[in-house]
């Protein structure tokens, strides 16, 4: 398998100060804390074999070595795991958000990773032409064969059959929250269209119209989607619910 982006994704804000940050922990903090812990530790325990006069006991810590060993190197295998779709997730999310982007010149607001209550909506564009509920799924490519997707109006296929997990559910009850969200804030009634996008996938559908309120695009068709639609909201409205929106993402924080 092989990541579905063909190039990186541009450096957001403080990118580089974020990942010092997070070297520092690790090198400064993190790494000196365990290795005083395990010193302290052995300490204790010869400290301990000398006031009660123990004999060795290599058997006793051969066993518990090799099973702390193996549990660790379980974990170890498994974080690396976790971590590779982690990074790709996060790769995946930086390109369509620098895609989303470009929609600003257009007049639009764009939030990222808009927090609910254990969930979050990656992305969301308030446009002159609607509000959008943005899902991004990186999902890793074949390393041959056809990497094609089909979106049937209800349902996204794979090679015939549907993926797990169906998006259109999940972007569906996100569009969902947000319109109930947005009209709570602003006593505005709104509509809000679901997006989801599947970064270095080509996708076939008739069904990514304006008369429907789910697409499923490749993230390099969405500017030019949402910049065709017919405009419902005016610069002021744009401006009203980026206020709220924006209002509701602070007190998160």
């Amino acid at each position: 398998m092989k990541s579905p982006l063909k190039a990186k994704p541009l450096n957001n804000p403080a990118q580089s100060l974020e990942k010092r940050l997070v070297d520092i922990a690790l090198d400064r903090v993190f790494f000196p804390l365990i290795v005083s812990m395990l010193v302290i530790a052995y300490t204790v325990y010869e400290w301990v074999r000398w006031y009660f006069e123990l004999p060795p006991n290599p058997v006793i810590w051969t066993i518990l070595a090799i099973v702390f060993a193996s549990y660790s190197a379980f974990k170890i295998v498994r974080t690396f795991k976790e971590v590779k779709l982690l990074e790709q997730g996060i790769a995946g999310e930086k390109a369509v958000g620098q895609f989303l982007e470009r929609l600003r010149s257009d007049g639009a607001e764009v939030f990222h990773d808009v927090q609910g209550d254990n969930f979050n909506l990656d992305h969301v564009v308030i446009h002159r032409s609607g509000i959008y509920v943005v899902e991004t799924k990186t999902m890793s490519k074949p390393a041959t064969g056809k990497t094609e997707l089909v979106f049937d109006g209800q349902q996204v296929f794979r090679n015939g059959k549907a993926l797990l997990r169906n998006p259109v559910i999940q972007v569906s009850a996100a569009s969902a929250w947000l319109r109930e969200l947005l009209e709570d804030s602003s006593g505005r009634k709104v509509a809000v269209k679901g997006i989801v996008t599947f970064p270095g996938w080509f996708i076939h559908s008739s069904h990514n119209t304006s008369k429907n309120n789910i697409w499923v695009l490749n993230p390099r068709a969405i500017p030019s989607f949402i910049g065709k639609q017919t405009a419902s909201l005016s610069a002021e409205d744009v401006h009203l619910l980026k206020f709220h929106l924006g209002k509701y993402v602070r007190a998160k924080y």
